[in-house]
């Protein structure tokens, strides 16, 4: 049975990976359909570029309360 910690690593490299496609996915589907606050998509002369403001959040939390325990 692996370490609870081992599957948080897991799970993080995993939506990593999806966010990494995110970009290139969203050359071919449309993501009208999804709400803005899930998936970002900026696109421009060929460039895309695709992100979710819940994970920029989540980010900027994560690196506070580091900067705030240390």
């Amino acid at each position: 049975m692996m370490h609870p910690l081992t599957w948080l690593g897991i799970a993080l490299i995993l939506i990593g990976v999806a966010f990494v496609l995110l970009p290139i996915i969203g050359k071919y589907v449309d993501f009208l359909q999804v709400p803005s606050w899930l998936v970002y998509v900026y696109h421009s002369d060929g460039f895309y570029f695709v992100t979710s403001p819940i994970l920029i959040v989540l980010s900027l939390l994560a690196f506070i309360t580091f900067l705030l325990t240390r």
